[in-house]
């Protein structure tokens, strides 16, 4: 068992509202200039789950499950800010109005931009689900710390979801199972924010040829993975040598720059943090939500 000091972490309340679907304009144009309208962001995703495939969909930055947000109206509200920063993934949520009030559900994702925090919840609360009901987050996770590990940041991560990670300890190292790894390079809309404790930023998929070749057009909602020289320890920045691992919380898009979004887990700079390939490491699974379901 990992040493951690999640003895001293604080538990609060947030509140968020499902958000209905939002748009400025019908159209959006993709990064080959051609112009599109389809789903985005927002609403109640009755047919896409997490364990389903991040591509291939007709839409564009789809969120599985359920959007929600804090203040409806208002983006960079203050409600709004600490309702993203404070959630964080493996969080429990309950319905607190409406038909679906008592109906129980998982953190999934954070998503910026659009500051909506993602819930799975099972399908017959979705059918109960309106836009607008009240969902009560236990939010627990900002302030992490692994003991024996003071190399390495913890961001937006549950610590009970930590015990089920899977995570192995091999020479100093803590080594995270990921369903794949991700070339700099690839990484888009996000980085250069000042910090990682907050949304998600972007695998690009303009060039689908390299995309196909490395497998990662095969990805899934919940999916770990891993960015190579990636450092979100302070924001999200290039830096050589650099790990950091995070999940899969939004599909593929059309516009230039962004891709299936992932919110940070784990970040180092010394070496202390590693990975292995293990298809199978999607949260899903871990906390029997989605496509895992029993």
């Amino acid at each position: 068992m990992l040493r951690t000091n999640r003895d001293k972490l604080v538990c609060l309340s947030v509140m968020g509202m499902v958000a209905p679907p939002l748009r400025s304009t019908p159209y959006r144009i993709d990064r080959d200039g051609v112009p599109f309208v389809l789903p985005g962001t927002g609403g109640i995703a009755y047919n896409v789950k997490i364990g389903d495939p991040a591509f291939g969909w007709a839409g564009d930055h789809i969120e599985p499950g359920v959007s929600t947000a804090a203040v409806l109206d208002k983006r960079t509200d203050p409600k709004n800010q600490a309702y993203n920063v404070l959630s964080c993934i493996g969080n429990t949520a309950v319905v607190v109005s409406g038909d679906a009030k008592g109906a129980k559900g998982y953190v999934t994702g954070i998503h910026g931009g659009i500051e909506h925090v993602l819930i799975d919840f099972a399908d017959e609360d979705l059918e109960k689900l309106c836009n607008e009901d009240k969902i009560q987050i236990r939010a627990v996770g900002q302030g992490l710390r692994l003991l024996d590990y003071p190399g390495i940041t913890v961001l937006n991560l549950d610590p009970d979801l930590l015990d089920k990670l899977e995570i192995e300890e091999h020479e100093g190292k803590l080594v995270v199972p990921v369903a794949a790894k991700v070339p700099a390079k690839f990484m888009g809309s996000g980085l250069g924010a000042a910090s990682a404790a907050s949304g998600d930023y972007d695998i690009t998929t303009s060039d689908q040829e390299e995309l196909h070749e490395l497998g990662l057009d095969q990805l899934k909602f919940g999916d770990i993975v891993a960015l190579e020289d990636c450092d979100n320890r302070f924001g999200r920045s290039y830096r050589r040598g650099a790990v950091s691992i995070g999940v899969v919380v939004h599909s593929d898009c059309l516009l230039a720059g962004h891709g299936p979004g992932v919110t940070t887990l784990f970040s180092a700079v010394d070496g202390s943090l590693a990975f292995r390939e293990d298809k199978q490491a999607n949260i899903g699974r871990m906390l029997g939500i989605g496509r895992y379901r029993s």
